[in-house]
């Protein structure tokens, strides 16, 4: 027999988790894992109503802290919820309304080997976002001083004297995250430490 997936369910209703835990669990190709043996897991299975800034941020916590993919179950699949997932390490999105059994089994056997499932329109967006990025790559160099929105929402908040790692929780990301956003900002506008970063920020008018 193949060797089986590991996979951890994790539901914010009993309905969900009893669904999830009694299909997946019933089949040859899944064994289920909690407790102790969470960070073995191969996939992670979430279950929620929406993409909710506390959701997120547990989410982006748990890729921080693991490199194991994830298929989301959502009621409410919107566009813009494409490019938070992917932050997420999130590989595959199901419309609640959806997802049957054996799409849930056919996104986790595709996570666990490096696939994913995502819904057209949020590929559409994903695609997007990748072009938007490509011009801003090929921006001329007199815009090299332009802070984005997520770089200018750090600066703001260490101006208001909040250190990294209540910026990652009113922001919603991981420390690691903000600290590779700060580094990315003095790094490329030659800022030595935290100080002159918010002042240079201060005195350009970006913040």
């Amino acid at each position: 027999m193949e060797q089986q997936v590991r996979v951890v369910v994790q539901a914010v209703d009993h309905l969900s988790m009893a669904g999830l835990t009694s299909y997946l669990g019933a089949r040859p190709e899944i064994v289920l894992v909690g407790g102790d043996q969470r960070a073995q897991a191969d996939v992670t299975v979430v279950a929620v109503s929406r993409l909710t800034g506390e959701v997120t941020a547990r989410l982006r916590r748990a890729a921080a802290e693991s490199r194991t993919p994830v298929v989301l179950v959502l009621d409410e699949v919107g566009e813009a919820d494409v490019l938070t997932a992917v932050e997420c390490r999130v590989v595959a999105i199901l419309p609640r309304a959806a997802a049957t059994g054996d799409r849930v089994l056919r996104a986790v056997l595709a996570a666990s080997s490096g696939g994913g499932v995502m819904p057209p329109t949020m590929v559409a967006e994903l695609l997007d976002h990748v072009r938007r990025l490509q011009r801003e790559l090929v921006t001329p160099a007199s815009d090299a001083g332009k802070l984005t929105a997520r770089e200018a929402d750090v600066l703001r908040l260490m101006a208001e004297g909040l250190d990294t790692a209540e910026i990652a929780t009113t922001l919603c990301y991981s420390e690691r995250t903000i600290k590779n956003v700060f580094y990315g900002i003095t790094t490329r506008l030659n800022l030595r430490n935290r100080p002159h970063a918010v002042a240079y920020a201060l005195r350009k008018g970006m913040i």
